[in-house]
Order: C-alpha cells, then sequence, then structure tokens
C-alpha cells in the first residue's frame, strides 16, 4: 500500500507488544460504570446522627472562633479574617499603631459635646463656642487622617512599589479607632515604626 514502509511492520512483527507496566495507568484498566462512580460519591443529605452531627459542627465553629481570637490577638496571618490578611495591610496597620492619631479620640469628643450642650443652656454664648470647638476638633481629625493616608501610600509604594486596592482606606479607618480597641491588636509600640 501506499504510504506504507514494510521495514517498520517487518521490525514489529518480530518484537513482543510493549504493556504498561501498571495497569492502571491509561488504556490498562476498564473505565470504571457510572453506576458505581455515583455510588461511592453518594453519601446522605442528612446524617443518621442528627444530634451528634450538630455537636460536632458546633464545636468545628468554635474551634474556629477561638483560633481568628487568638489571631487577632497576636496577628498571627494564618488564621487573621480575609480583609486583615497580607504583608501590606500588616505593613499599614504598623504604621498607624506606630504614631499619635488625632481620630481615636474623635469619639470622646463628640461624647463630651454632647453632655457639656446639655450641660450648658442653650440660650447661652458658650453653645456657640462649644461649637466652633468642637468643629476645629473635627477638621484637625480629618487634616490628620488625611496626612496619614498620603503617609500609608508613600511609604507603602517605597516598600512594595505598588499600593493594594484598599489598604490606604484600611490604614485611615483603623486610625480612627481608639488603640486598645484596635483588633488586630497593635504589635508594635508608639515611635515604633515599621522599616
Amino acid at each position: 500500500m501506499f504510504g506504507r514502509k514494510n521495514g517498520s511492520a517487518a521490525e514489529s512483527a518480530g518484537q513482543p507488544e510493549e504493556k504498561p507496566a501498571d495497569p492502571m495507568i491509561g488504556k490498562g484498566a476498564p473505565t470504571p460504570r457510572r453506576k458505581e462512580q455515583e455510588a461511592a460519591r453518594r453519601r446522605p443529605l442528612v446524617p443518621t446522627d442528627r444530634k451528634a452531627s450538630r455537636v460536632a459542627e458546633r464545636q468545628a465553629a468554635a474551634d474556629e472562633r477561638a483560633r481568628v481570637r487568638r489571631a487577632l490577638e497576636t496577628g498571627d496571618e494564618r488564621h487573621l479574617p480575609f480583609k486583615d490578611r497580607g504583608p501590606q495591610k500588616r505593613f499599614a496597620r504598623d504604621i498607624v499603631d506606630a504614631r499619635f492619631n488625632l481620630g481615636e479620640y474623635l469619639m470622646f469628643a463628640a461624647l463630651a459635646f454632647v453632655v457639656i450642650s446639655f450641660v450648658v443652656p442653650q440660650a447661652s454664648e458658650a453653645q456657640f463656642f462649644i461649637l466652633i470647638a468642637f468643629w476645629v476638633v473635627f477638621a484637625l481629625v480629618i487634616i490628620d487622617t488625611f496626612w496619614l493616608s498620603r503617609q500609608i501610600r508613600r511609604r507603602l509604594t517605597d516598600k512594595f512599589s505598588e499600593v493594594e486596592r484598599g489598604t490606604v482606606w484600611y490604614g485611615a479607618m483603623r486610625a480612627l479607632q481608639f488603640r486598645p480597641l484596635r483588633l488586630p491588636k497593635p504589635q508594635v509600640t508608639r515611635g515604633q515604626y515599621p522599616s
């Protein structure tokens, strides 16, 4: 016939046919039946012992919560919530925790303003000055947060060459929280800036 070489046919006739070493690899094994595959994957939708299943579920959820709580205390990256993971978020946290932020005292200033406004009579001139003082504090917090955002962006760009989306906002929002209540807990002291 055209296109066939007689030499190769003679060579193949003289040599025994090679079989794969492992019969389960390639075409050496039969294709499993669909019914067998489905039966192997089949599990009951509702467990037979519902009470034990519920107890095991609750225990697994409690263990996961305890792991996350420990990670928030120690800063362990493996078990932190997704929003707090990553080297850039950690760097931004360290920058915020190392500096004094006006924003962490904004809630105390607002609470003091509310209390003082109830104590001081409405018709007095002092109410005007209290309101002005509160707005001055609010403006200072905005300026401080803006300055911090620029500092975070600049330092992240210097260290990582590209800033992940949302990291600057993450750091700015952390600066508005009172330091002892921040989660994950601060891992640096004030003045201990990351390098």
